[in-house]
């Protein structure tokens, strides 16, 4: 993969499930103050892309966060990463896939009856699968054609709507009851930053397949900037037009296509929501190729049973770690409850964050002279970075500390077992 195509996959692994169903949500925390939300979430997420420029570049494995916090801080770090991850990237894709049958419902009223949705979700899943068992090419090519298709129509609709609020057709989001009688407490600020770095998160598992990529040393920085501001131009400008269009934007199941039904029609509602389902499936198929390698990362280093690690002798992908992705994605796409796995998501997802932060330090005294990019004032980074997760873990709900500390008590349980191996090979940045 060259630097235009990790680009794209890391803008596909963000463009998915938030965009479409977080702008209500973030609406009924913050009122008026969404949009604001969003440049916030940007700012944070920019001190943790920073260090992850500097980490990411030192490494061609595969493997993501799992990868660098074991090189950082040993293998028992590594594994409670890699299950955290994988929990996460589960959560993530499963709420994507139960999105796609809501926005779906706008096209075809029966999508969310037992029936369909059972055919719908087994249809989504299982073709993914079968792509990115014949290779990484076909995959790659998959996110680039699916990330082209989603962020066009999506700039389009903020055109659209723009010019619709400037023209002045819309009602003033202060005017608004619903977004009027909301005055944000700061628990509601760290509610709504914790929803929207879901929103903005993804891009950390489109380093997992960095080990097929050209360049590492120089694409990881170059992606991963331009990932984020044009994410984050998109996500502020959609959130202005949803709360200057919709009379009650945190109402809306469909935020996105309820806005476009205003100002473009029915007909627009429709094409939006065939817009939401492009998007979400090739969100979904960035899932599909990248974190079956990080259980073949992890199986590769002796951290997994080793069928994980398994390569297909003619398409040379791992396809047992697609199979079992792929079974255990629709099991819990099946299950339902969008807001819940994205949530969940959210905060596996910051215990990782801040690990990687902390490994900057770490590895810079591990290997002063590795050929790789230098974040300048890195610990300063560093220290916020971990800082500002840790603040944000703190929100999490009961029900989702009980379910990460069972996924840790399973990664305990790993390490437990794979120390009763031999040692495989040393993990050493390249």
């Amino acid at each position: 993969m060259g630097r235009w195509t990790l680009l794209a996959l890391l803008i596909n692994s963000i463009v998915g499930s938030g965009i479409f169903g977080l702008p209500s949500v973030v609406a009924g925390l913050l009122g008026p103050a969404s949009p604001l939300g969003y440049l916030a979430g940007a700012a944070l997420m920019g001190v943790i892309i920073a260090c992850f420029a500097e980490v990411a570049s030192q490494f061609r494995e595969a493997g993501g966060m799992y990868l660098y916090t074991r090189a950082a801080f040993g293998p028992l770090i590594g594994i409670e990463v890699g299950w955290l991850t994988f929990m996460m990237r589960l959560t993530a894709a499963a709420g994507g896939a139960n999105l796609f049958v809501t926005y779906l419902a706008e096209l075809w009223p029966r999508a969310t009856d037992p029936f369909p949705r059972a055919a719908v979700l087994t249809l989504l899943v299982g073709v993914q699968a079968v792509v990115n068992y014949f290779g990484v090419g076909a995959g790659a090519r998959m996110s680039n054609f699916f990330t082209v298709a989603k962020l066009f129509p999506l700039f389009l609709f903020v055109g659209a709507g723009l010019l619709y609020v400037f023209a002045g057709h819309h009602t003033a989001a202060a005017a608004v009851p619903a977004l009027a009688a909301v005055h944000p407490s700061l628990k509601d600020w760290f509610a709504a930053t914790l929803l929207v770095v879901f929103a903005y998160g993804g891009w950390e598992s489109g380093l997992m397949p960095l080990g097929e990529a050209k360049n590492p040393r120089r694409d990881a920085p170059f992606a991963l900037a331009l990932a984020l501001v044009t994410v984050a131009v998109l996500y502020t400008l959609l959130q202005v037009v949803v709360i200057r269009v919709l009379p009650d934007p945190a109402a809306s199941s469909r935020p996105i296509a309820a806005a476009a039904h205003v100002f473009l029609g029915a007909a627009g509602a429709r094409i939006i929501a065939a817009v939401a389902l492009v998007s979400l499936y090739g969100y979904s198929s960035a899932m599909m190729l990248n974190t079956p390698r990080l259980t073949y990362a992890l199986a590769e280093r002796g951290d997994f049973p080793s069928a994980f690690a398994a390569i297909h002798r003619k398409y040379h992908t791992p396809h047992i770690s697609i199979t079992v992705y792929a079974v255990l994605l629709w099991c819990l796409a099946m299950g339902g409850a969008f807001r819940w796995n994205i949530a969940l998501s959210a905060v596996a997802r910051l215990f990782g964050y801040g690990l990687v932060c902390a490994a900057l330090p770490v590895l810079r005294r591990k290997q002063p002279n590795a050929a790789a990019f230098r974040l300048p004032g890195g610990p300063l980074f560093a220290v916020l970075g971990a800082l500002f997760t840790v603040i944000l873990v703190t929100q999490m709900s009961r029900t989702e500390l009980y379910v990460v500390l069972a996924t840790m008590a399973l990664a305990l349980l790993t390490w437990l077992w794979t120390r009763r191996r031999p040692p495989n090979s040393a993990l050493t940045p390249s």
